[in-house]
């Protein structure tokens, strides 16, 4: 049987704060929230996919960069 893709778009922002939680994440303790382990498998893919397009990651001012994406992605009051 073969699987069939899915694509997910995203903006610049929405991968860019979508990429540093993903990195928190597997730094932290994951037993707590992924109960699955079959559910890596799909987290490292999606993380290593930013982590190839995302230049930003390796920018000097990445924090910067990482807190405006977060202002324009926050609702607004």
């Amino acid at each position: 049987m073969s699987e069939s893709q899915v694509t997910i778009k995203l903006t610049g922002d929405e991968a860019l704060v979508l990429s540093h939680w993903l990195e928190k994440l597997q730094m932290t303790d994951l037993g707590r929230v992924v109960d699955d382990p079959a559910v890596w498998a799909p987290i490292r893919r999606i993380a290593g996919t930013l982590d190839k397009t995302l230049p930003e990651l390796f920018a000097p001012d990445y924090g910067r960069r990482l807190e405006a994406a977060r202002q324009r992605l926050r609702p607004e009051d």
